[in-house]
């Protein structure tokens, strides 16, 4: 067999294999549709829904609860921490630590008290607010019905201003002393019993 011969062949031969490679890539190439990577469809069957199951559906006589806006509470504390105001979409609250209102372990109100009273009247008087609630607190110092006494006094005391500020007979009050019952803080620190002796004036907000 001669070179020339022996070259053809082997030319012809690979031009064979190369072209059954191409068929079988092409092939396999076309055997399903061309699918990003990461989208493939999952092997899991879909969840099917039944709409007559007894469980999806209310109780025969049952109603929907009426649909309500969520409330949600808006806090705002001066620096010094003496005072804090709450909103809620149902209610307003002051809460003014006894520090400013009072002197150590007494009911007698301050100049400067007074003064932050009357400014919590005006918000009642521009929430046309008719019911109003002070209640007292302290920290747990001392002998807890000392506390429940002397945070009734000081809620009093308080009222006693917002009365005078108002003046309108068809206000009415709810007046409480807690004691140290529902601390805000940690009593464990100055700075948190601090926060707890407070007194606390909240009323209701004008429904918009």
């Amino acid at each position: 067999m001669t070179a020339q011969r022996l070259s053809l062949i082997v030319t012809a031969v690979a031009l064979m294999a190369a072209t059954h490679l191409n068929a079988a890539v092409s092939a396999h190439a076309d055997d399903g549709p061309s699918v990003p990577p990461g989208t493939e469809p999952s092997a899991e069957a879909p969840v099917k829904v039944d709409s007559n199951d007894p469980d999806l559906k209310l109780p025969e006589g049952a109603t929907l609860a009426t649909a309500k806006v969520l409330d949600i509470k808006q806090v705002v504390e001066d620096q010094s921490g003496d005072e804090r105001r709450e909103d809620t979409n149902a209610d307003v609250k002051f809460a003014l630590q006894a520090e400013v209102l009072f002197g150590k372990d007494s009911a007698k109100l301050s100049g400067e008290a007074k003064a932050r009273i009357s400014a919590i009247a005006d918000e009642i008087k521009t929430q046309n607010a008719t019911k109003v609630r002070v209640f007292g607190f302290t920290d747990n110092l001392g002998s807890s019905a000392h506390g429940d006494v002397l945070s009734k006094k000081r809620a009093d005391a308080v009222q006693s201003v917002l009365d005078q500020e108002l003046t309108d007979s068809n206000v009415t009050y709810e007046v409480r002393g807690y004691g140290e019952q529902y601390p805000i803080a940690d009593n464990s620190s100055e700075t948190g019993r601090k926060k707890n002796r407070r007194v606390e004036v909240s009323f209701p907000r004008t429904e918009s």
